[in-house]
């Protein structure tokens, strides 16, 4: 299913790959007639070519990177542009995108959410950036929608900020690296490794591209193989997914630990852009001749089967056939891998928190609680499709599983229900819902106490399904592909992999219709408005005044963590706290 080479590798015309062993350069020599050397090579990966055209250093081995857009959500794009402001901010040098896909519920803390909303569009028109309004498009999807563009560069202020699918290099980073590109600074770093990812091969029928994207999360996470490097996806197999597919595989990169990611892109990327009027933004984007890999991941795609990442981290992977053969000896194994990430969390009466999966077991059959499809790993367009072909003449059934669809944009809900796909999920039981980031950290749709969800989303870390550990609750999350989900859901909650769905899958024409956006999203066309008062709120605080810095400075270390997955959960705890990201002050109190 996926196989990594020890060492590099050479992979000549995008189809042959070679080991960097010491009869390397007599094989590259036999095949093109001249010497290559291991740097030269390594200038012909996509990876380098796009690097190189976005590096101000005049250094390729240091960095100095100027991105050609920026995105961020309202969690982060308050700190953001308020820290700028302190800094000397007077317009945005580059277009900046802010959706409002994390705290849209506006349903916590008063006023504070959609007081940060109108912040985004009073500074929108003040700075000359893009406001796209909650509810209309997840922050990803917008992007690959209206911002990707072959040989681009993009930096957002979200860790699945992915679109190499698109010919589009993304990085998700912190706020204050946004800032420095507001302040027309740089994004500075050394030259990154570059590990290929050979595809062969075609998905079998019922297998997603959470399942492609599991297979290969839990090959490459716990062995570093790909951290801090950029994927470089290429190979036949590519020919053969979907512009949708490779796109679910892409935003999932971020959980290998890898630093970007980049595909060779063919007509299928091409007729994405057109569907969407942008033609003229795509690129044809391929290896060199002879380009050198620091590691090479192969993927089989016939061989990948329906995968299950298992509480409480998307490298906790196993077939969902093996987990069904092996039920209680995985249940057991999850139980106690499960201590080491709740950290030896307390219930409410002080005494240790207790997890249970076995007890999940009835008849032999592992029964789930609630299903969710969303966001921008499971709300795009075929995802959705597929599941409501499984789905169809079926239903989830009146007892305690429920099932939630949130598409990641509107122009993608819109033809859901023009095409009749929203109607068949409907009809089952089940609940179509608004784009939406709030499933992938905690914010939406929280199961009860000790229940068990399957998402098609990002992350299932201690907390990403809303339960609060301080309060003595515990439920989790299993990531799983959407067509798995419609299959258990149609087997009212009894795990079951799609790939046992003996009904057709179809393929749905996208048509995307721009209009949505046209009437409602905010577009500056770069147009800054300096007579424009941005709006405040009662929780949104401007920075305190700083002095200078001394010669010295003595710093207090006040905490530690030594978890290997460190996450923003551990630093701010996830949902309706993030609310307080627009205040620092307030925020301290909660951490």
């Amino acid at each position: 299913m996926v196989k990594l080479m020890q060492g590099g590798a050479y992979l000549l015309n995008g189809r042959e790959i070679i080991a960097d062993t010491p009869e390397a350069q007599q094989a590259l020599r036999s095949r093109t007639g001249k010497d290559i050397t291991r740097e030269e090579a390594s200038k012909q990966t996509i990876c380098y070519g796009i690097l190189e055209s976005h590096n101000t250093s005049g250094d390729m081995d240091k960095l100095k990177i100027r991105f050609d857009k920026l995105t961020s959500h309202d969690i982060t794009f308050v700190g953001i542009i308020q820290t700028a402001r302190a800094s000397g901010l007077e317009r945005f040098p580059m277009p900046y995108v802010l959706t409002n896909c994390h705290n849209s519920l506006c349903a916590v803390g008063g006023t504070i959410n959609e007081d940060d909303h109108m912040f985004g569009l009073t500074c929108a028109k003040k700075y000359g950036g893009v406001y796209v309004p909650p509810h209309q498009a997840v922050i990803h999807q917008y992007a690959r929608e209206m911002l990707s563009g072959g040989g681009q560069m993009i930096l957002g202020s979200d860790s699945h900020t992915r679109y190499g699918a698109l010919g589009t290099m993304a990085v998700g980073e912190g706020g204050p690296e946004l800032v420095k590109q507001l302040l027309n600074q740089t994004y500075d770093i050394g030259r990154p490794q570059v590990v290929g990812v050979y595809l062969t091969g075609e998905p079998v029928k019922g297998v997603g591209p959470q399942d492609v994207a599991l297979a290969i999360i839990g090959a490459v996470f716990g062995n570093g193989y790909v951290k801090n490097k950029v994927m470089e996806f290429v190979g036949p197999g590519v020919a053969s997914l979907s512009a949708d597919f490779r796109i679910g595989i892409d935003v999932m990169t971020t959980e290998t630990t890898c630093l970007s990611s980049i595909w060779e892109t063919d007509e299928e990327i091409e007729n994405f852009y057109e569907i969407h009027g942008r033609k003229g933004d795509y690129r044809k984007l391929a290896p060199g001749e002879v380009a050198y890999y620091d590691g090479m991941i192969q993927v089989d795609l016939s061989k990948v089967r329906p995968m299950i990442a298992m509480p409480f981290h998307p490298s906790n992977t196993y077939t969902i056939e093996e987990l069904n053969a092996n039920l209680m000896d995985i249940l057991e194994e999850t139980e106690k891998r499960a201590l080491v990430s709740l950290g030896g969390a307390k219930a409410a009466d002080g005494s240790p928190l207790e997890f249970h999966l076995k007890d999940k077991v009835k008849n032999g059959k592992f029964m789930v609680e609630q299903g969710i499809i969303a966001g921008c790993a499971g709300g795009g367009f075929e995802n959705i499709c597929a599941a409501a072909d499984i789905l169809k003449g079926s239903s989830i059934g009146s007892d305690s599983f429920t099932l939630s669809v949130y598409p990641a944009s509107m122009p993608v809900y819109m033809e859901l229900v023009k095409n009749g796909c929203a109607a068949t999920i409907l009809e089952t039981g089940a609940v179509m819902k608004t784009a939406f980031c709030g499933p992938c950290f905690g914010a939406g749709d929280t199961p009860a106490n000790n229940a068990f969800s399957i998402r098609h989303s990002t992350r299932n870390f201690p907390n990403r399904e809303g339960s609060k550990l301080q309060n003595g609750q515990i439920s989790s999350v299993a990531l799983m592909d959407a067509r798995s989900i419609a299959a258990t859901a149609a087997n009212k909650g009894v795990l079951t992999p799609a790939t046992d769905f003996d009904g057709e899958i179809g393929k749905y024409q996208y048509h995307f219709d721009s209009k949505i956006y046209a009437n409602r999203v905010f577009d500056s066309k770069g147009a800054a408005d300096p007579d424009v008062e941005i709006q405040l709120g009662p929780n949104i605080k401007d920075w305190p005044q700083m002095g200078a810095l001394p010669e010295n400075l003595l710093l207090q270390v006040v905490s530690e963590i030594h978890d290997p997955v460190t996450t923003t959960d551990e630093l701010i705890p996830s949902g309706e706290t993030s609310s307080y990201r627009s205040n620092p002050l307030g925020l301290a109190e909660f951490t």
